[in-house]
């Protein structure tokens, strides 16, 4: 029997991998193998336990928990091991061909016992389903954060869409109603919806929610900057302000009552820098920092059929918009969420090229403006706070781009002449 010690992180997927791999060696070498895995968060990692046992066949004879201490306990015999050892030609050449030194055997006690013990029947647990798992890791992951470094309570910015609404429910489900606090901060932008959305989640998972409207201050600093910015007309920068605003009063919450900051950008915004520095990306964690548009929707979605639905269904509905000028949405800087995650994923997870992408049937533009994106966004990623990880590469340290570089060529040889 060999016993497998581990403190392997947690990726969507790895643990139905790690039995396969154990189950393979273990009927490979004719050994019971327990797999004993580490249970706890680690700043962006998450290991999620899940300790089992496979015999010499490759068999699961138990699985403990995921996401959870527990303690698993089982009888073995070794006898199925010799008798299958004796079976396997293999296991008798090499002990014709090679020199074992002699075992020691250690007696770790003896006790008399009265009469012959039941054995123990072996747990077996079922693994949690795909959307279970991740939203397991991600309500784990956060609560070890928050508690490990001090924290009591996390702070979110709720907008009324659907990336602060799945991370006020995981909060709340990691940390307790009484410990989650929103902040809703409209602008001169912000839709009659948007008020209703973030008041209504609030409402359904019994946060307290604080009111704080921008325009003041937002108005301050235009006045501010006016002789700056005179003959020039408003661009990207007036909306960047109003994120800028919204991050300080964040950040001040945070000071002045010792709340940690839970930012709620998610890995496709990340990938593209469709954020702002020192506005929505300001704070101390990210909890969906590493989960794809679409798989916000789908973790919602989950979410809202364990027991009364909490995230409003106009949430899901509407279009996302990041709501800083009239009748915005994402989809007027970016290319659908349907479209734009897969080709993501492709190259930012699988490391596929551009010809590699093409030939998965898209827009050869829109993947030449796409990789862009993401390859003139890494000084914001650079900045972002830490999150938890939840694919097989996530944006930080898993996955480091060369900020300062010549990239840019590759992108002006995809243009067509006419392309501006």
């Amino acid at each position: 029997m060999i016993i497998n010690i581990n403190a392997s992180p947690y990726h969507a997927g790895k643990g139905l991998f790690r039995e396969e791999m154990i189950a393979t060696r273990a009927r490979d070498n004719a050994a019971i193998i327990a797999y004993v895995n580490l249970v706890g968060g680690q700043d962006e990692l998450v290991f999620d336990g899940g300790s089992f046992v496979v015999n010499e066949s490759g068999e699961v004879l138990s699985r403990a928990k995921q996401f959870r201490e527990s303690l698993m306990m089982i009888d073995l015999s070794v006898d199925s091991v010799f008798r299958a050892r004796l079976h396997d030609p293999r296991r008798r050449t090499e002990k014709r061909e090679r020199v074992f030194p002699e075992v020691q055997k250690i007696v770790l006690g003896h006790t008399e016992r009265k009469g012959k013990l039941k054995p123990l029947l072996p747990s077996l647990e079922d693994r949690l389903s795909r959307l279970d798992e991740m939203y397991s890791a991600l309500t784990f992951g956060l609560a070890d954060y928050v508690h490990k470094n001090g924290f009591k309570k996390g702070v979110i910015g709720l907008s009324g869409g659907i990336d602060s609404a799945l991370t006020a429910a995981i909060a709340v489900d990691a940390l307790g109603k009484e410990n989650v606090i929103g902040v809703f901060m409209p602008s001169r932008y912000t839709s009659q919806e948007s008020k209703e959305e973030a008041e209504m989640l609030a409402r359904n998972l019994g946060i307290r929610l604080i009111t704080l409207p921008i325009e003041s201050p937002f108005e301050s600093y235009l006045s501010l900057l006016s002789h700056e910015f005179k003959n020039f007309p408003a661009d990207i920068t007036e909306e960047n302000l109003q994120s800028r605003v919204r991050g300080n009063l964040m950040m001040a919450l945070s000071n002045k009552f010792g709340w940690l900051v839970l930012t709620t950008g998610n890995k496709s915004e990340l990938s593209v820098g469709y954020a702002t520095l020192y506005g929505d990306m300001a704070g101390g964690f990210g909890v969906i920092k590493d989960v794809w548009k679409t798989l916000v929707y789908e973790l919602a979605t989950e979410r809202n059929k364990k027991g009364k639905p909490v995230i409003p269904e106009r949430t899901f509905t509407r279009p996302p918009t990041a709501e800083l000028r009239p009748n915005q949405t994402d989809q007027d800087s970016l290319p659908p969420y349907e479209v734009l995650d897969p080709i993501l994923k492709a190259y930012v997870e699988e490391d596929k090229s551009y010809d590699e992408i093409v030939a998965m049937g898209f827009d050869p533009a829109v993947i030449a403006k796409v990789i862009a994106l993401v390859d003139l966004s890494e000084f914001k990623r650079r900045q972002a706070p830490p999150g938890i990880k939840l694919t097989p590469r996530a944006l930080g340290k898993d996955r480091r781009m060369p900020i300062t570089n010549r990239y840019r060529s590759f992108y002006q040889a995809k243009k067509k002449p006419d392309q501006k």
